[in-house]
C-alpha cells in the first residue's frame, strides 16, 4: 500500500510530538486506529509499546486536545537532509 518511503514518513510523524494523528490522517488515510495496526506491523514489538506508551492521552498529539497556543512548527534540524 505505502512504498518505503512513505512508511518511513508515517512512522516519522507517528514519534514526533507535536505532529497531530489528524495530519498522518490527511496525508495518507490512516485513522488513528489504523496507525495504531500500522505502527504495529512495521516497528518491533519493543519500539511499540514504548511509541503507545509514550503516545496515549499525549494531548499534543490530538488536534481537539491540544492547546490553542501550540503552533506547528520544525526545527531547522527536524527533518534529515535528502
Amino acid at each position: 500500500m505505502f512504498n518505503a518511503e512513505q512508511q518511513s514518513r508515517i512512522i516519522e510523524m507517528a514519534w514526533e510530538d507535536r505532529t497531530p494523528y489528524e495530519a498522518i490522517e490527511q496525508l495518507y488515510g490512516l485513522k488513528y486506529p489504523q496507525l495504531v495496526v500500522f505502527m504495529r506491523e512495521h516497528i518491533s514489538k519493543g519500539s511499540f509499546k514504548v511509541w503507545r506508551k509514550r503516545h496515549v492521552g499525549r494531548t499534543t498529539k490530538h488536534l481537539k486536545l491540544r492547546d490553542p497556543s501550540i503552533m506547528r512548527s520544525h526545527c531547522k534540524t527536524q527533518y534529515k537532509h535528502r
